[in-house]
């Protein structure tokens, strides 16, 4: 009875070296290319080269070995065919009865800064994705294996068993064509952002590759199950790439206030705290350092920040600890935590930590916004984008002062990432009250005036889009709003500007909605 063959050819070559060990301890034969015959060999595995097995060098520079019928033929030749078997014995096919095979490591050479399109050109897996494909497709006949993980589970089957069972065939089949599929949407999409068309980003068909972190317990709800997952290539300053040092497990929705929080964190440039509850902010400051911003967050809010998720963009210091150490907070997360403030923050066992790159605004590059609807997806360019004020327009006779420009800017920045229809009331870079996802625009300015209580007088206020009533308006300028920021385009404009005009209000039109549902 022949030997049963083995063709194994990986770019992780993590337990390769056991894994081989093993079917050749139960008399398999071992096939393999390049590099990873050299790593077998010198374990002391004994080899047989593909270019052996099909009587054809590797040309090309290593791109063309595996394309091959005597390779294609014996991973896809159906056992249970007679046509197969018969075509197989005379062209001299032998059987391939097991395939392991992972990839150039493409996603990994263009998540690098300095990648050239040269290299990754050259780290386009050809071979590797047909024979998994082909292994895939004859699952019956050819166990197939992408991951690493699933070496031992394989060799416990054959030692026990003698052979894999016919459904983790097919479970390992699954993987290996989500395997291809993730690879060549990560190549796409790279490619595709390559490209200099304004219209590049939105092709005839998108792809989406991701990866999973981790199982979350649940989801929104304990009854909802949830994975976390990361992009290929996540920004260096995003929530995929956060590193933990205190607390819990992320829960679902300790993530989704966290990039909530984060989003709106990286508006800003001078020291900022965000306070978030619920994917809203409650709280905003900004101030010369990051002890006094916090305390401005706090101070918008102190009711809502309770069990919230606050997001700093300096390092927490030992005093800005000792101050949100006073209250329970489900997650804190900044560039870093100095070494006071971690023995500080040690006491609260339960509070989450985390560590996050915090990029500039300018730095930042526009990405895309996915919405999950029943049978589809839509897909927008995000609102990461440069502020111009000297583009607004000033609709009425009194001009805003240059605080109150000041302070509308960062009520703006603010206004972007709260539901609609969303209202911010802020003074001195400082948040003090917020209206979010509210079925009217009144409703939305009623309820922010009343949170921000007597310190409304001569504050501004930002709405994320206009007003199409003048009864908005009225209602946060008589109780002492000095300025308004819009993006105008109501036919209803006039009476609204007629309105900030009889309260002596200064608005500015942005030209520019805001809406975030």
């Amino acid at each position: 009875m022949k030997a049963k063959k083995a063709l194994i050819s990986v770019s992780d070559k993590t337990g390769v070296v056991i894994f081989a060990q093993e079917l050749e301890a139960m008399g398999w034969e071992i096939i393999s290319t390049g590099g990873t015959a050299k790593t077998l060999r010198e374990a002391g595995i004994k080899v047989k080269d593909v270019s052996d097995l099909t009587g054809f060098p590797e040309i090309l520079g290593g791109r063309l070995k595996t394309l091959h019928p005597l390779v294609h033929g014996g991973i896809l030749g159906r056992r249970d065919s007679s046509q197969h078997l018969e075509q197989m014995q005379r062209h001299g096919i032998e059987a391939i009865d097991l395939v392991a095979v992972n990839l150039y490591p493409f996603p990994e050479v263009v998540a690098r800064d300095d990648a050239t399109l040269e290299e990754a050109i050259e780290n386009i897996d050809i071979g590797g994705p047909a024979m998994l494909r082909s292994s895939a497709k004859n699952y019956k006949d050819v166990i197939v294996v992408v991951e690493p993980a699933d070496y031992s589970m394989i060799i416990e089957e054959l030692r026990n068993l003698g052979d894999v069972s016919l459904s983790k065939r097919y479970n390992l089949a699954v993987e290996a064509f989500s395997h291809t599929a993730y690879y060549d949407s990560i190549i796409s999409n790279y490619l595709r952002g390559l490209r200099e068309e304004n219209d590049a980003q939105f092709p005839i068909r998108f792809a989406l590759p991701f990866t999973k972190i981790q199982d979350l317990r649940y989801g929104e709800n304990p009854h909802q199950r949830a994975s976390f997952y990361s992009d290929p290539l996540p920004e260096k300053s995003s929530v995929a790439v956060a590193k933990q040092l205190q607390g819990k497990e992320l829960s679902f929705n300790n993530i989704n206030d966290l990039n909530a929080a984060w989003e709106l964190l990286k508006e800003f440039s001078e020291p900022t705290a965000v306070a978030v509850k619920h994917t809203n902010p409650c709280g905003v400051g900004s101030a010369d350092n990051i002890e006094e911003a916090y305390r401005k967050a706090y101070d918008s809010d102190p009711v809502s920040i309770f069990g919230g998720i606050v997001a700093l963009n300096r390092e927490v210091d030992g005093e800005t600890a000792r101050m949100m150490a006073k209250i329970f907070l489900e997650v804190i997360a900044a560039p870093s935590f100095s070494k006071e403030a971690l023995e500080v923050l040690s006491q609260k066992k339960d509070v989450r930590l985390l560590e996050i790159d915090l990029d500039s605004p300018e730095n930042q590059e526009k990405g895309l916004d996915f919405k999950k609807v029943s049978g589809g997806l839509l897909l927008q360019d995000d609102l990461t984008e440069k502020y111009f004020p000297d583009k607004w327009r000033n609709v009425t006779g009194r001009k805003a002062t240059k605080q109150e420009e000041e302070d509308l800017l960062f009520a703006l920045k603010v206004v972007k990432h709260v539901k609609s229809n969303a209202i911010v009331i802020a003074k001195r870079r400082q948040t003090l009250g917020i209206g979010a996802g509210q079925m009217s625009r009144v409703g939305a300015v009623k309820i922010a005036v009343k949170q921000a209580g007597e310190s409304v007088k001569g504050s501004v206020m930002a709405s994320d889009a206009f007003f199409p009533f003048k009864d908005g308006v009225e209602a946060a300028a008589e109780e002492g709003v000095t300025a308004v920021i819009q993006p105008g385009g109501s036919a209803r404009d006039g009476e609204v500007i007629e309105a900030c005009e009889k309260y002596n209000v200064a608005m500015l039109f942005t030209g520019k909605r805001y809406f975030k549902h």
